[in-house]
């Protein structure tokens, strides 16, 4: 299996033109994907930088013919010209998908910094190293407060999925309208932190599970790097939201994926994006 992850800045390059076309070019020059978890996308968002108001989940959906769109809508606000606005992640897969939940992750008041509604998107897909969940997300930028409050909202999501993958469904629950489909312990988290690899909120992330049945996440960069740092994934390219180039993109992932890992790499050419495309591959 192979999965991409990447912070896509609703399709706005580091020229300022929102290219969709350009986007999936890039990612089909990397490699053919079973997954492709995308951060940024939008819907009817004329006041995004360059945005014509474009649906991206059907631009998107009808460049990657046989792949399923799933959406997770973060932000949901009137347009004042017409219907609605939103913005979210989206996981797009040729996998067979199982359940899908989206959650939205908790925006605390705070009034010393900015902040936005954040989300968490949910698959289980079937792949041939076996069924697994797929979460997709993206964390709060402004205020490392909020992200450690989001780290633990999806641990708990992540403990509870857990849990209910040890659980025997009862007769009456197969088959019928609201039938319980399968959850498995088997993850993989990715998308755009908003933290440094050196940050506490990884460290937070990794952190053992105290009841001791939570299979726990490990990053997969060190399991095929071990020794070399995180190779960055913002500031390769001048942007205005780091000093520095450094890791915000991390793939994480179960113990039980741990010895399938074959490949993590990140894409640093591209400037379709203020992001670069982190990639795994499982054999």
């Amino acid at each position: 299996m192979k999965l991409l992850s990447w912070n896509i800045q609703w399709g706005r390059g580091l020229d300022g033109c929102v290219d969709l076309v350009r986007i999936l070019r890039t990612i089909s020059q990397l490699g053919d994907f079973d997954v492709i978890c995308l951060q940024e996308v939008a819907i009817n968002f004329p006041g995004l930088p360059g945005s014509r108001s474009e649906d991206q989940i059907a631009q998107l959906s009808a460049l990657l013919p046989g792949y399923s769109a799933i959406y997770g809508i973060a932000t949901d606000v009137p347009n004042s010209q017409s219907g609605r606005s939103q913005f979210g992640n989206a996981i797009f897969t040729r996998l067979p998908v199982g359940q899908v939940w989206r959650h939205l992750l908790p925006w605390s008041a705070e009034l010393a910094a900015p902040s936005m509604q954040r989300v968490l998107v949910e698959a289980v897909v079937i792949a041939d190293i076996g069924p697994l969940r797929i979460m997709n997300t993206h964390l709060e930028y402004y205020s490392q407060r909020q992200r450690k409050i989001q780290i633990d909202a999806i641990r708990n999501v992540h403990r509870e999925a857990c849990a209910m993958s040890q659980r025997k469904f009862l007769n009456e629950e197969r088959g019928g309208t609201f039938e319980a489909f399968p959850r498995p312990a088997e993850t993989l988290l990715c998308g755009d932190f908003n933290f440094p690899a050196t940050a506490p909120e990884r460290a937070q992330i990794l952190a053992p599970f105290e009841d001791n049945s939570t299979p726990d996440f490990h990053d997969a960069w060190p399991i095929i790097h071990p020794g070399t740092p995180h190779a960055p994934t913002v500031g390769i390219h001048p942007v205005d939201f780091v000093d520095q180039p450094e890791c915000f993109d991390f793939v994480f992932i179960t113990d039980g994926l741990v010895s399938r890992l074959s490949a993590i790499d990140i894409d640093a050419e591209t400037e379709a994006s203020d992001h670069q495309p982190v990639w795994v591959e499982f054999k």
